[in-house]
């Protein structure tokens, strides 16, 4: 009710707030499948599960994403199975039909429901910051897909993957997702590195004077691979712990789900 009442009386969103949709509650964890389209053919990238809420626990605003691990242990291949027959194959049949020969990147965002798997949400694109994590597990090239989706053969091709671990902590602004400060100075990013296994991915920043600041909301995203989740959480946060700007905020607790 209160959500209803910022929306049509205090009018949060405009005049898009004007008409709301009431949609059916799906339980269960989140997560993301996405595929490559070639308008025919699709391919399956490997799942991967984001951290939406700002705090630690799941607590808190929702935000664009503080932190995301791939694969995801509750996307068993019997999951998937369900995923690409019930509302993949499905979906591209439909657009076809409409005359849509979709190319390139869908996203399906996925509830894990008590009734199987059901779609949250669909983009056009790569997620983020799931592509965080599902990009350093891909072991084909990936010019080679995108010229192979661009070009209509992406049955011609094998797409393979790392029998590895992928982790991603989203460093923020202090604020986010409400209202932030901008132009902090970060350092630290260069010796994050230093371990081959970590990759510090930019997400709002910018070069001012020759230094790099911040710039938005979610500022960085480290990304750490590894044989294991727990090695993915160790690493990840050691990248993170030699980064500094002033105000970051970051989950201490991604991946954590995955020990219990």
């Amino acid at each position: 009710m209160q959500a209803v009442d910022t929306i049509m009386t205090d009018k949060a969103f405009g005049a898009s707030g004007d008409k709301i949709v009431i949609e059916e509650f799906l339980d269960g964890p989140e997560a993301s499948f996405m595929c490559f389209v070639d308008g025919e053919t699709f391919i399956p990238m490997v799942p991967s599960q984001d951290h939406k809420r700002a705090y630690d626990n799941d607590e808190g605003p929702n935000t664009g994403g503080m932190g995301c691990y791939s694969p995801v242990p509750v996307v068993t291949d019997e999951v998937s199975k369900v995923v690409q027959d019930s509302i993949v194959k499905p979906t591209l049949a439909a657009l076809k039909k409409m005359g849509i020969y979709y190319t390139g990147v869908l996203y399906v965002g996925l509830a894990l429901t008590s009734k199987g798997p059901k779609v949250v949400e669909f983009n056009s694109r790569f997620g983020d910051p799931e592509t965080q994590v599902v990009l350093p597990l891909l072991q084909t090239d990936l010019v080679e897909i995108m010229l192979a989706v661009a070009q209509g053969r992406l049955d011609s091709i094998d797409v393979n993957w790392y029998d590895k671990k992928a982790l991603c902590v989203v460093m923020a602004s202090g604020g986010y997702p409400g209202s932030y400060e901008k132009g902090k100075v970060i350092t630290g990013v260069g010796e994050a590195e230093s371990n081959e296994d970590v990759i510090v991915f930019h997400a709002g920043t910018e070069i001012k004077d020759g230094k790099t600041v911040t710039s938005g909301g979610r500022v960085l995203g480290v990304t750490a691979v590894a044989d294991s989740y727990e090695n993915c959480i160790k690493k990840a946060y050691a990248g993170v712990d030699k980064i500094h700007f002033d105000g970051a905020h970051f989950r201490q607790d991604i991946g954590k789900r995955l020990l219990a």
